[in-house]
């Protein structure tokens, strides 16, 4: 659906990526592999497990914060899309596949108990999260004269000194780093971004998929509880005989 939404809305661009084709070449020499297979793995991760309940939470914060990190990164111009746009609308429905992809790919490393032990995730957590920060920092300081870039970095800072699960965190960005490399091998090789570094990809890109997969988590967490919240204090009255004053005593 999000493929013929695209198509749809955005036909110029799918209009445009078609008029590469040679029919002097046959198609099957021509057809973008890498694109494919990530499109399938990640169909079938999706489908794996599917629950509206759930996934509607993952949906609406990969929406949001997919927005909130293109905006951040053309906006200072750590990226640039090959349409200039900033952002590019068509490229935020991307973000909850990804998210919902991520969310599978924990699901399964759960389901094998990859790591039980809670002392070696810890320390795992803050040597991959400390190394992040750093990383991020060297990565983005040319663009520290611009206030959505300090803001980036606080908003990081913060989520990594403030752990919540580190064991869950840990799988978390393992899993989207995994899925992130093979996303940004394939936007930055087929110039439909690209890095003011020019690398095809650049490790902190990659790496940050995953931390951006942890961000979603943690605040799909936070949703989900002021949710529970919000609905204990909205319970209904029975109705009752009000005329019978021993009732209306031990309602009260």
């Amino acid at each position: 659906m999000v493929i013929l939404l695209i198509l749809i809305v955005w036909w110029p661009l799918a209009e445009e990526y078609l008029s590469y084709f040679d029919p002097n070449y046959p198609i099957i020499y021509q057809l973008d592999w890498l694109l494919i297979g990530i499109f399938m793995v990640m169909s079938l991760l999706i489908m794996t497990g599917a629950d509206f309940k759930k996934d509607i939470w993952i949906i609406l914060v990969g929406l949001g914060g997919g927005l909130m990190i293109e905006a951040w990164g053309t906006q200072t111009n750590i990226w640039t899309y090959y349409t200039h746009e900033r952002p590019p609308l068509w490229i935020i429905p991307a973000w909850p596949i990804a998210s919902l992809s991520i969310d599978r790919l924990v699901s399964i490393l759960n389901l094998i108990k990859i790591g039980e032990n809670p002392r070696f995730f810890r320390f795992f957590y803050w040597i991959i999260f400390i190394s992040f920060v750093f990383l991020m920092i060297y990565y983005v300081y040319p663009t520290f004269d611009k206030p959505l870039s300090w803001i980036a970095v606080f908003l990081t800072v913060f989520l990594v000194l403030t752990p919540t699960n580190t064991r869950t965190a840990s799988l978390t960005f393992v899993a989207g780093v995994s899925l992130g490399y093979f996303l940004e091998k394939w936007g930055t090789t087929r110039l439909c971004w690209m890095y003011y570094t020019m690398a095809t990809p650049p490790l902190f890109a990659v790496c940050a998929h995953g931390f951006a997969a942890v961000a979603f988590w943690r605040t799909k967490m936070y949703l989900i509880q002021w949710e529970h919240k919000f609905s204990r204090r909205i319970i209904p009255l029975p109705l009752v005989n009000v005329s019978n004053p021993k009732i209306v005593d031990n309602i009260k």
